[in-house]
C-alpha cells in the first residue's frame, strides 16, 4: 500500500484501520474476529492503528496489544488520552492535566504490551487546563522514550498553533468525510501552514456512506449511531435522500459507496491519511480496495455535488458533546 507522510516525518499507510468499534459502541464484538481483522490489515500494508484508552473502556488497548503482540515492528501504533472513563463505563469527563497525562501513558503502554507509543493523541482538549500545560507533559514523554510523536484531536487552529509552539504537532485527528467537511473550514490549512498531517476519522461517516441500509439505520441498543442527531428523525430521512445520486455514480464507476467515499477522502491530500473502522475482514478489504480508485477532477466534483456540505441535516454529535469539539 502507498505510504503517506504527517508531520515530523512519520510515515505510515495510506490507510489506517480504526480499532474502536471492536471494542464498543458498534454493536457485540468478536475478539477473535477482530484479531484476525488486524492480523490481515497487516498482511495487506496497512500498518497504522488507532485506539485509544476509552474505548471498551481499556479492553480495546488490550485487543490490540493481544494482536500485535508478535508484530510490534511492523505496527504504527496510535493512542489517546483526555476523555476520562471508569472501571465501570462510566464518563468522568475530559481530563488534561499534567499528572493524568504521564499517569495515561503508562497505563496505556501496559496494556499495549509495548515499550513505546508511535503516536500519542490529546483526544479531546481540556478547557480548565492551560494547553501549554498538557502538552508540557506530553512533551516530557517524548523525552522520556515513552513516546515518538504527538498528536491532538478535534482542536482549534488557535490551539493547534498553541500546543505546536510548545512541541511538534505531529497530526490532527478530526472527523472528515463527504458529509462532515468542516475542517476545510480553516483547520487543514493550519495544519498544512505548519506542516502537520490530517488523519481523518470517521470517513464513511460511522457507516452512513456505505451500500449497507444497516449502517444508516442503527436499530442496536448499544450502537452509538442511534444517538447522534444525523441519523434519526427528520435530519435522518433527509440525509438518506443525498445518497440516491453517490450510489448512482458508485455504480457507474463500478465501485461501492464506502470506496467512493474513501477514494474522495483519499483525494484530499497526500498529508490526508483516513482510518476507516471495521471489525470484520469483509469490510476491510472493500476498504483497502478503495486506494487504487482514481478520481479525476471532474469525477470529484460530481461526488461532491451529489452531497453537498450544506445539505447535510443535524449535528455530528448530541448538543451535550458539541461543546468538546474544537477546543
Amino acid at each position: 500500500m502507498e505510504r503517506r507522510i504527517l508531520g515530523a516525518g512519520l510515515e505510515v499507510s495510506a490507510q489506517g484501520l480504526g480499532c474502536m468499534g471492536m471494542s464498543e459502541f458498534y454493536g457485540t464484538g468478536d475478539d477473535v474476529e477482530s484479531i484476525a481483522t488486524i492480523h490481515e490489515a497487516l498482511d495487506s500494508g496497512v500498518n497504522f492503528l488507532d485506539t485509544a484508552d476509552m474505548y471498551g473502556p481499556f479492553k480495546n488497548e488490550l485487543l490490540v496489544g493481544s494482536a500485535i503482540k508478535d508484530r510490534r515492528e511492523e505496527v504504527v501504533i496510535a493512542t489517546k488520552f483526555g476523555n476520562q472513563r471508569g472501571e465501570d463505563g462510566s464518563y468522568l469527563g475530559i481530563n488534561g492535566r499534567p499528572e493524568y497525562v504521564v499517569q495515561s501513558c503508562d497505563d496505556s503502554l501496559r496494556r499495549l504490551g509495548v515499550d513505546v507509543i508511535d503516536l500519542y493523541y490529546q483526544h479531546r482538549v481540556d478547557r480548565t487546563v492551560p494547553i501549554e500545560d498538557t502538552w508540557g507533559a506530553m512533551k516530557s514523554l517524548v523525552e522520556a522514550g515513552k513516546v515518538r510523536y504527538l498528536g491532538i484531536s478535534e482542536a482549534s487552529s488557535a490551539t493547534i498553533e498553541r500546543a505546536h509552539a510548545v512541541h511538534p504537532v505531529t497530526a490532527l485527528q478530526s472527523e472528515y468525510s463527504l458529509w462532515t467537511r468542516d475542517p476545510e473550514d480553516g483547520v487543514l490549512a493550519t495544519c498544512r501552514r505548519l506542516g502537520i498531517g490530517f488523519v481523518a476519522y470517521s470517513p464513511l461517516g460511522r457507516g452512513f456512506l456505505t451500500n449497507e441500509p444497516a449502517n444508516r439505520e442503527p436499530v442496536d441498543e448499544k450502537d452509538f449511531r442511534a444517538q447522534h442527531p444525523r441519523f434519526v428523525g427528520d435530519a435522518g430521512a433527509k440525509n438518506l435522500e443525498l445518497l440516491s445520486s453517490l450510489e448512482l455514480i458508485a455504480k457507474r464507476k463500478g465501485v461501492t459507496v464506502a470506496q467512493l467515499a474513501l477514494a474522495w477522502v483519499l483525494s484530499r491530500g497526500s498529508d490526508v491519511v483516513p482510518i476507516p473502522g471495521t471489525k470484520r475482514r469483509k469490510w476491510l478489504r472493500e476498504n483497502i480496495a478503495a486506494s487504487d480508485i482514481e478520481l479525476s477532477s471532474e469525477e470529484i466534483a460530481e461526488v461532491e455535488a451529489a452531497v453537498p456540505r450544506d445539505a447535510v441535516q443535524g449535528d455530528r454529535y448530541q448538543a451535550r458533546s458539541m461543546g468538546s469539539l474544537n477546543g
